[in-house]
């Protein structure tokens, strides 16, 4: 038999304890399976308490006869062993069996993983030939997982996030269309604002050292980096950690809110040293954002969307907050832009992110991009 874990698990105390005979339960179809996944990980953001999912598989993969005759085996063995607390269904009808071990206590990773492993070993054994036992594959996949940061444009884990990747494909033509209009958008806004941008470009040689545009790696969709661009509006060379304290702080919510020049609370850093003058007035104006156009034509962000964080802020998120970039690309502009933008804490705005992540649509889309000159004339928690 074969096995793959992740680099990094957990240790429950015996998680095939308090069994219930298998004719109290029943074997979820996928839907339901990969439903009760998404359920899981929302439960597991609010409890802390992980989960283990166990997938199982023939060796060919094919879904022949046989080898569903030998997964509906393995089904029926995990529902005579497992608690009445785990969940066991087809991850993948007639071709993945699928077992979720929750409500975990995490102290040592390896152990839980090999404790789980050993156990359903066994009782395979006991119930498949052995050359059934030996074509069967088991992989082990804990959340929650480790966001590493790479070119694939997908979840570290996407066995943990079925749901999403199938919503994707179920959401094709909506995003088609998406894509359309930032295409088409972010083209002619590139084309209306290149004399502006010029201006921006020859206002910021004339007044400080450096290159026009600031380069930064952000986090987009699914935690896949990306080069992000700005007009810079910092002076070269100056300490990041000033706002990575900062940030790291506010998402923690350990920062206090600072006073806006109206009285009121504003949750970014003010007053800020490294910025120039010039780069005052364009974050005032948010014209420091319009080479992001370019970022949207690369497929990277989108017109509209949450923004995307820096890795160390990525670093300091809940695992709650992770969602807000797994449903939508990052965008220019979004909800939390013309709803509240610095004048929100960070859980706010994530929730404003998430709200935007689950009812978007082509109309919602429209009607933030309509709202948005208004936000930017206003400088309303523009810093």
């Amino acid at each position: 038999m074969n096995s793959s874990r992740p680099d990094k698990v957990t240790n429950l105390a015996d998680p095939l304890s308090e069994v219930v005979p298998s004719s109290d339960r029943r074997t979820l179809d996928e839907e339901s399976f990969k439903r009760l996944i998404a359920i899981e990980r929302k439960r597991t953001e609010r409890s802390k308490s992980p989960f283990v999912l166990m997938l199982l598989e023939t060796a060919n993969h094919r879904g022949a006869e046989k080898d569903r005759s030998a997964l509906e085996r393995v089904l029926s063995a995990l529902l005579c062993s497992s608690r009445d607390t785990d969940v066991v269904g087809w991850y993948k009808e007639g071709v993945t069996v699928g077992a979720m071990f929750t409500g975990l206590v995490v102290s040592d990773c390896n152990t839980i993983l090999n404790t789980i492993l050993n156990r359903v070993s066994s009782t395979l054994r006991d119930e498949l030939t052995f050359d059934q036992f030996n074509q069967v594959s088991i992989s082990l996949h804990f959340f929650p997982d480790d966001w590493d940061h790479d070119d694939s444009g997908r979840p570290s884990n996407p066995a943990l996030y079925p749901d999403l990747l199938g919503n994707s494909k179920s959401k094709r033509p909506l995003l088609i269309l998406k894509r359309t209009l930032d295409i088409l958008g972010s083209a002619l806004l590139t084309i209306l604002c290149a004399p502006v941008g010029l201006v921006i470009a020859l206002a910021i040689k004339m007044t400080s050292k450096g290159p026009v545009l600031f380069r930064q790696q952000r986090v987009g969709q699914f935690g896949r980096s990306f080069t992000f661009l700005k007009f810079r509006s910092m002076y070269v060379n100056n300490d990041h950690e000033v706002h990575k304290e900062y940030v790291t702080k506010l998402i923690s919510e350990k920062a206090a809110a600072r006073s806006g020049e109206d009285g009121t609370k504003i949750y970014k850093l003010t007053n800020d040293k490294r910025v120039t003058k010039v780069g005052m007035f364009l974050r005032r104006t948010s014209l420091d954002e319009l080479p992001q156009f370019l970022n949207v034509l690369m497929g990277d962000m989108s017109l509209v969307g949450p923004r995307p964080p820096i890795p160390y802020e990525l670093a300091a998120y809940q695992t709650w907050h992770r969602r807000r970039l797994l449903e939508v690309k990052p965008g220019i502009t979004g909800l939390w832009q013309v709803a509240g933008r610095s004048r929100v804490d960070f859980d706010q705005m994530v929730r404003l992110d998430l709200r935007y992540a689950t009812s978007w649509t082509p109309w919602l889309d429209l009607k933030i991009l309509m709202r948005t000159p208004l936000a930017v004339i206003r400088g309303s928690g523009a810093y």
